[in-house]
């Protein structure tokens, strides 16, 4: 123990900071693994035919609701820029007999007006991914529900400021061709997955952590045995 102490105190630090680094690179290893599963659902969901909607879908499902749209009580979501133009995402209420209504984003107009937007009357039928809620953020822009203007994708929230109850804690984004406005999704969205990455960042810290320590100890240590050793 007494040869050890040069370095105690150096590896008392040392060790805390490697269990971080390892802790973070398992972290994003089950990220991976997770974000791998989301991928697999939806390359399968897009292949296959679309389900009806059910009362708790999966995130990024494909479905199919029939219903009206209620275009009296749409509102706009977010910000998206598409060439030259600023434009939102235009949400409406699809109201559904003997169910609930389920708020649907219907895809991109722009801000400024500068063509028909297509509003259909009557039934209609959605084919849609499902979207879950977003969660507001430290830098989330405010929110101007008598406006029904939404920054932040909480349909929970949207739907109590539209007068929609009960409201489900998801949404629906059509898919379509998008030949007119508003311009729906063509493809359901593919999330980024760079945890295998992020991983082999932390545990290569780890390692190179672990690395220059011990070529530090094992050289601190020769300095203390040379120095112990008595001169003649």
């Amino acid at each position: 123990m007494a040869r050890l102490r040069p370095i105690l105190i150096p590896l008392l630090v040392v060790l805390p900071v490697m269990a971080a680094l390892l802790g973070l690179g398992t972290w994003q290893a089950q990220r991976l693994t997770w974000k791998a599963g989301i991928l697999a659902r939806i390359d399968a969901a897009e292949a296959g035919p679309a389900t009806p909607l059910p009362p708790d879908p999966l995130p990024f499902s494909r479905v199919e609701a029939a219903g009206r749209f209620d275009h009296g009580r749409e509102a706009l979501v977010g910000l998206e820029v598409r060439g030259a133009t600023l434009g939102a995402r235009l949400v409406t209420p699809l109201l559904r007999d003997g169910a609930p209504a389920v708020l649907v984003d219907r895809g991109w107009v722009p801000l400024e007006p500068r063509g028909p937007i297509d509003r259909p009357e009557g039934a209609v039928r959605v084919t849609a991914w499902v979207r879950p809620a977003e969660r507001i953020g430290m830098f989330s822009a405010t929110d101007d529900a008598a406006a029904r203007r939404f920054y932040t994708f909480d349909p929970a929230a949207i739907a109590a400021a539209i007068g929609l109850a009960p409201a489900y804690p998801f949404a629906l984004v059509a898919l379509g061709e998008g030949r007119a406005l508003p311009d729906p999704d063509r493809r359901m969205p593919r999330p980024s997955n760079n945890h295998l990455g992020y991983a082999i960042t932390w545990y290569g810290l780890a390692v190179a952590l672990a690395g220059v320590f011990l070529a530090w100890a094992r050289r601190r240590l020769k300095d203390g045995i040379r120095d112990a050793q008595p001169r003649l």
